[in-house]
């Protein structure tokens, strides 16, 4: 009856399901679990008319062109460059840490000597993992080092992640940087955008295709099952090409132990003022239970006299009570993953990707890439 089927309708499964269709003629079943395409970057208007991203903001930011080019067959762009702030010792100040950062939080002729320090070490413009900027052997780097981490990264981190930054693989700890610079903006990509009608709108476009064939609020194990080197689909051997985007314990029915991931309780608000915050995201290191606030109007503008903000409280992922979001990277659990991973190797005509069935972390447009390199595998 199908040619491929699909687990999962994020950008990975949904990527991979257009170009099956369109690009060899292929007929796909997508299943989702939710009652909704788009994954975690699903978007809908609330009751105050603003456009929420309801797992959380997600804004496309890339240097790929192939990227961008194929993300705008299915869309039309809002040109949005991101600015983070932080919540420090009672100042709202820019992320990431930079030199604007610095003479905000300490007194001129303090933030001018470590200005200089910096500038004496590192290029300007680079960016500088704070685990490394611990390790300098200058006193006055070391002094800001210590304190960026204490104010700014510690605390969020243990929030974050439940586990403090040392425990936690250096990949994930690189992604907050002391920038030595003063662009303000979060991200430094070429294409910055969000889409004009939102993602939900994006991801309708690109599956609507005759070959595609939608089935929501199913679990994959409903109506598929690995056994041994084979699938199974309604009980009967399937031949076809599997993508898998899902978690990979669940799908092998956790023969390895469970992988664990981190959650997060979405709060949202609707708020009896017009502007609720500077920027569109505010981050609470300290003193605070939630990360971190959205303000969505200032992503996607519209003339209201209330606004809409989102507070994040990370908590560890319990199957069958919340989402599992992130991955948890230490030894232990890649471990664990490299034993799932070579279990799906066992099987001819599966294949995983994705945040959740790769065990690693990818930026929206990351996963598209990825997607799209897969399925060049797959030949003409």
């Amino acid at each position: 009856m199908f040619d491929v089927i699909i687990i999962g309708a994020g950008f990975a499964g949904s990527v991979l399901a257009e170009r099956f269709a369109t690009q060899q003629n292929k007929s796909v079943l997508l299943i989702e679990r939710r009652n909704h395409i788009g994954g975690n970057c699903y978007d809908e208007r609330d009751d105050n008319g603003v456009l929420i991203h309801k797992y959380g903001p997600h804004l496309l930011h890339t240097d790929d062109e192939e990227v961008w080019k194929y993300l705008s067959q299915f869309a039309n762009w809002d040109v949005y460059h991101h600015h983070v702030q932080a919540m420090i010792d009672g100042q709202i100040v820019p992320l990431p840490f930079n030199l604007n950062t610095l003479h905000k939080l300490f007194p001129t002729p303090l933030a001018n000597k470590l200005e200089s320090a910096l500038l004496n070490r590192y290029d300007y413009n680079s960016k500088v993992p704070i685990l490394k900027l611990k390790q300098s052997t200058d006193k006055d780097l070391r002094y800001l080092a210590d304190y960026v981490y204490e104010k700014v990264f510690l605390h969020y981190t243990e929030k974050q992640w439940g586990l403090s930054p040392e425990n936690i693989e250096g990949a994930v700890t690189a992604r907050v940087p002391v920038f030595v610079g003063r662009d303000d903006r979060y991200f430094n990509d070429r294409f910055q955008a969000v889409p004009t009608k939102g993602y939900t709108e994006l991801f309708k476009k690109m599956l609507n295709h005759k070959n595609i064939k939608i089935l929501l609020n199913t679990r994959f194990n409903e109506l598929m099952r690995v056994d041994g080197d084979k699938i199974f689909f309604l009980d009967q051997p399937f031949d076809g090409q599997v993508i898998y985007t899902g978690q990979l314990d669940e799908l092998f029915n956790e023969k390895f132990g469970s992988l664990p991931y981190r959650s997060i309780d979405m709060k949202f608000e609707i708020v009896d003022t017009e502007n609720y915050q500077p920027a569109a995201v505010v981050n609470y290191p300290n003193n605070y239970d939630f990360t971190r606030i959205t303000e969505f109007k200032k992503i996607h503008p519209i003339k209201s006299i209330t606004t809409t903000i989102l507070k994040e409280y990370p908590q560890d992922y319990v199957p069958g009570k919340n989402t599992p979001y992130y991955p948890i990277f230490t030894e232990e659990n890649q471990k664990r993953y490299e034993q799932y991973a070579s279990a799906v190797k066992e099987v001819k005509n599966l294949t995983a990707v994705g945040r959740l069935a790769e065990y690693r972390y990818y930026d929206m447009d990351d996963i598209v890439k990825r997607a799209l390199d897969v399925f060049k595998t797959f030949g003409e």
